[in-house]
């Protein structure tokens, strides 16, 4: 593939140090779209590592594009749908999860298919150490209700949370997605909450 020098072809769980090279902490976008998101990310935080997920090909070739011009050092891509983080992960690895604008599943019975169903919340915090996170952005009002659910299910700690991000008191703190500003522009709010492992 075109600009295939960052992607991981069948990633180790063992090797993600190697294949950064440093033992920075280490950040995950599961479903990366485009890239806008872990592009900047990787750009804004140089003592920082990043993994892009991404199960569609050509999608994920617009983000190597951008990592490329970017002249990224520490971002590397996976072309995969990810199952279970124990296929890709160890224990305590990573430091955050991000999941931005996750396809929302919206029919019932489809529930155990959205990434923040409660059996992979779990999963993401078997992979995340103590004290990390997981950050979930979404235009889906109905995903982001049942999220809430799911997490007070679970237990898990919401440190930060809001039904309007561009409004909110986090606004400045956040990087974007090419969903969101393009929700943004049109006047859609954008539903966002962070949770602590």
């Amino acid at each position: 593939m075109e600009c295939s020098e960052n992607i991981i072809e069948t990633p180790v769980s063992s090797k993600w140090r190697e294949y950064f090279g440093n033992d920075n902490p280490i950040f995950l976008e599961i479903g990366c779209g485009k890239g806008n998101f872990i592009v900047k990310k990787a750009i804004e935080n140089p003592n920082g590592n990043f993994i892009a997920i991404e199960g569609q090909d050509t999608v994920i070739l617009r983000a190597l594009e951008k990592a490329k011009a970017a002249e990224t050092q520490n971002l590397r891509f996976v072309m995969a749908f990810l199952n279970n983080m124990s296929d890709m992960f160890e224990e305590n690895q990573l430091d955050g999860i991000y999941l931005n604008f996750s396809d929302p599943w919206p029919k019932a019975r489809h529930a155990k298919r959205r990434l923040t169903y409660r059996e992979r919340l779990f999963d993401y915090k078997w992979a995340v150490k103590p004290g990390g996170f997981a950050e979930i952005k979404t235009d889906n009002d109905g995903l982001y209700e049942f999220t809430l659910k799911e997490i007070k299910a679970l237990g898990y700690d919401i440190v930060e949370q809001t039904e309007n991000l561009h409004e909110s008191e986090y606004e400045s703190k956040y990087t974007t997605t090419e969903y969101e500003e393009k929700f943004r522009n049109s006047g859609k709010n954008i539903n966002y909450v962070k949770i602590m492992f």
